[in-house]
């Protein structure tokens, strides 16, 4: 399992190493990191990925944006998507679930948790 390549798509560098080292810590290694979401549709186009993190809040392409354009290329459709986010209404929830999201973790979270939702999303 630790052979999964994961693209974590969050505009805040200090966020995508937190999610870096929890990552490490539940055993993974292969993860590519990318600012926002137009960035993380060119790295998807680069690199086989098996698994998504994106943020909901970010500039220029947002987490729902980039959710839409992940799901609208057949070619990605199977890759599991865990939405991260500070904001946790229901409408923001049913919004990445409609539009694709596989999961959903509100921030801040604990290694136990992010494993917890890989092991529920990776078939």
């Amino acid at each position: 399992m630790s052979e999964l390549n994961f693209l974590i798509v969050d505009d805040s560098a200090t966020m995508r190493k937190i999610i870096k080292l929890n990552l490490t810590k539940i055993g993974y290694s292969n993860i590519i990191e990318a600012p926002n979401g137009a960035e993380g549709l060119k790295k998807l186009s680069e690199e086989k990925i098996d698994l998504i993190f994106s943020d909901w809040n970010m500039p220029e392409m947002n987490g729902l944006q980039f959710l839409q354009a992940v799901r609208s290329q057949a070619t990605y459709q199977d890759i599991p998507i865990i939405m991260l986010t500070t904001v946790n209404t229901q409408d923001e929830v049913i919004a990445a679930l409609k539009a694709g999201a596989n999961s959903y973790i509100v921030k801040p979270f604990t290694a136990d948790k992010l494993k917890e939702k890989i092991e529920a999303v990776i078939k």
